[in-house]
């Protein structure tokens, strides 16, 4: 592998971690209430939430919560894949489920980033496996006799390495170390992901305060009684309220 230049690194963290910023604030300024009031109503009423302001809070809470995972699962698989090119050549695979392609030692790895250990029930584990099957066929057509191995690379963790599912699982330091043989650049990135970070985080609550007083004036319009209270009943119709089932009945 060619020795990795952590200021390359550090600039290329930089650049995107304030592109993760950004798409955090856009997905803010395109949210529109009716997608968080499809949030489960009964799990709200049984934490015994009784004002607009704090379930307007706790729903966009639970939807950013899904949205920034997902958003920094591709800021760290684009760090991943950048790291792989400068080290041997990696690039972004075109095959389905698979994400990173690279050589090292004679060995094509396939490899699929996932940001966190916990991810995927079990249908898209099986996905996941019969993609990399399929990746590893290919591979081997095009070049016969070559070894292949696939790997699901997990960022952070402390599980440690086996073969599961016919592919090798990789977490945490063991991750980054497969794409650079550099023991300390799971800590060395910690750094320049934190870019930033306050300038960033200041601007992301500033537009969120936004956003909750707005959706909790229109929340207490439609879904609150003339004293205050929030009309539970009315709330749950709007989330789930579609009976038609009498068009199905014999």
């Amino acid at each position: 592998m060619n020795p990795l230049d952590l200021g390359k690194v550090n600039e290329f963290a930089n650049t995107n971690i304030t592109d993760f910023h950004k798409k955090r604030i856009n997905s803010l300024e395109s949210l529109k209430l009716n997608k968080l009031l499809k949030k489960n109503p009964y799990l709200f009423k049984a934490k015994n939430i009784q004002t607009a302001s704090e379930f307007m809070t706790s729903l966009l809470e639970a939807f950013l919560s899904s949205s920034e995972e997902k958003l920094f699962g591709d800021f760290l698989e684009c760090l991943a894949i950048f790291v792989a090119g400068e080290t041997c050549n990696g690039h972004k695979s075109t095959a389905p489920g698979v994400d990173l392609e690279f050589m090292n030692k004679d060995i094509h790895y396939i490899v699929s980033v996932k940001s966190g250990p916990s991810w995927g029930n079990s249908s898209q584990q099986n996905k996941l496996e019969e993609d990399l099957k399929k990746a590893v066929r290919r591979v081997k057509q095009s070049s016969l006799g070559q070894n292949v191995q696939p790997v699901l690379g997990i960022c952070y963790g402390k599980t440690r390495t086996n073969i599961i599912r016919g592919y090798l699982k990789v977490v945490g330091q063991n991750f980054w170390y497969l794409i650079s043989e550099n023991k300390i650049l799971y800590t060395d990135i910690i750094e320049p992901v934190g870019y930033r970070a306050k300038e960033h985080n200041d601007s992301f609550d500033e537009e969120k305060s936004k956003v909750i007083n707005l959706f909790t004036k229109k929340f207490i319009d439609q879904f609150c009684d003339n004293n205050g209270s929030i009309n539970w009943e009315k709330l749950v119709r709007y989330n789930s309220g579609n009976y038609d089932l009498d068009k199905f009945s014999s």
